[in-house]
């Protein structure tokens, strides 16, 4: 074995230099979290031999015992190397930071150096951050809580093999001495608790809104219903695939719904606040309790760098049934479909915001009565459901009931075949009706009561 010293390495040529060497532990410990301590074998790596005994292996356990807080259990050998006489120390621990004659150190390289009083409080605020993680802390719900038929869909999906609801569970890291862990409620509650908040507002600001509804469910249950109250209220134009016309909404469905995906995965559950979804005329916000985590920033993630998760236990059941992939691929892959996406730090929040295309500056000039008074036509028909790619025709139609198809795509930044694809659907649905020729003729709007 070639000898070198590292970050997870040290060498001393003798046992003259255990202080040296218990410092080392530390510091390893520190930055990595386990390494190796040789006695007998010189920094440049040549095995040198020392006399050991049984006192010899006694006494460096009692100096490790009586100078590194908090205690650790290492293992300590007696190696041979090259025909030479060693000691070996191999060590691990979790209870960062530790320190070495009551000072704290940290490994850079093959050295150790003293951390400073802020490196020292990181690491007292990453081990309590993961003392209190949410997803891994015991809820005061039990198994009869849960609900088998979402396990079993779960566990079909991420390709695991069924045997009984508690070993699933266990397979899952979802129980930890004998209690059921808060992810599991998340994701398997019988009576879901977890809450979306969606709402429509009529301009750029949340000065009047237009819908708002409030979802319950578990996790994946409101991942789906976040989707489809995006999609229902923002524009779908459409385009031909060979004989067949394709959907194209005005936002990239992938990273809307990594955005969506991202929200539940890492937001503040210690928080009470809901994930919210708020579409205005020219963006969609997808909003998350928490602001970013683990030394994080916006300008990281633009640069597609990572930190730690708030909720890996989280991350890793998304992960399971392919949700989530790689971590840092999910905002790697929103920037790539939508580069013009803004991210904010507002209050307790953290918003990603969405430009939407087919939205254009009001006309300065235009008069706020008539404003009021389509707005009014639009109401007083049948569906109250409507997309709105759907409202936003009815719209341009009670202004210019003599409009074009061409002229509605051209103003809604859509394609003509997917106006004519909405058009048929509200002359379907009894909204619309079109009088006189193709040159000459004219829309009308069908005014019935509402259902």
């Amino acid at each position: 074995m070639g000898f070198k010293e590292s970050e997870t390495v040290e060498l001393k040529k003798s046992l003259t230099a255990l202080k040296e060497g218990l410092i080392s532990i530390s510091a390893i410990l520190n930055k990595n979290g386990a390494g190796e301590l040789w006695f007998g074998i010189a920094p440049n790596g040549k095995p040198e031999g020392l006399v050991v005994n049984e006192k010899t292996l006694r006494d460096l356990s009692q100096a490790i015992a009586a100078h590194i807080e908090p205690r650790i259990y290492p293992q300590i050998t007696e190696e041979k190397q090259k025909g030479k006489t060693c000691i070996k120390i191999a060590f691990s621990g979790k209870e960062r930071p530790y320190f070495a004659y009551g000072r704290a150190y940290m490994r850079v390289a093959d050295e150790d150096r003293h951390l400073t009083a802020k490196e020292l409080e990181n690491l007292i605020l990453v081990r309590n951050r993961e003392a209190l993680r949410w997803d891994n802390q015991p809820c005061a719900a039990s198994i009869k809580d849960l609900s088998e038929k979402k396990i079993k869909a779960f566990v079909k999906i991420a390709g695991l093999r069924w045997d009984n609801t508690a070993n699933v569970l266990e397979k899952l890291g979802l129980i930890k001495d004998g209690q059921l862990l808060n992810a599991a409620m998340l994701f398997f509650a019988r009576k879901p608790s977890l809450q979306l908040r969606c709402a429509v507002f009529a301009a750029t600001d949340t000065a009047t809104i237009i819908d708002r509804h409030d979802f319950t469910g578990d996790i994946l249950e409101l991942i789906e219903e976040a989707q489809k109250y995006i999609l229902k209220n923002i524009h779908i134009g459409m385009k031909l695939e060979g004989l067949y016309r394709v959907d194209v909404p005005e936002i990239s469905v992938a990273a809307m719904r990594e955005a969506i995906i991202n929200a539940f995965c890492h937001r503040n559950y210690h928080d009470p606040d809901y994930v919210q979804i708020a579409i205005f005329k020219n963006r969609v916000e997808i909003r998350n309790p928490g602001t970013l985590y683990g030394g994080l920033t916006i300008d990281k993630i633009r640069k597609g760098n990572v930190s730690q998760r708030r909720n890996p236990l989280i991350a890793e059941l998304l992960r399971r049934i392919q949700m989530v992939e790689t971590w840092g691929r999910g905002m790697r892959l929103i920037l790539a479909e939508e580069p013009t996406v803004q991210f904010s730090e507002v209050a307790h929040l953290f918003i990603a915001a969405f430009n939407r295309p087919s939205y254009s500056s009001p006309d300065k000039t235009t008069d706020k009565a008539a404003g009021k008074t389509i707005d009014k036509t639009i109401d007083k028909t049948i569906d109250k459901d409507l997309s709105i790619t759907e409202k936003a025709i009815i719209k341009l139609i009670a202004t210019n009931p003599s409009i074009t198809q061409k002229e509605m795509a051209k103003h809604l930044k859509l394609t003509e075949i997917g106006i004519r694809y909405n058009t048929g659907k509200l002359k379907s649905k009894g909204i619309l009706q079109r009088t006189g020729g193709k040159k000459a003729g004219r829309w009308e709007i069908v005014r019935q009561t509402k259902s």
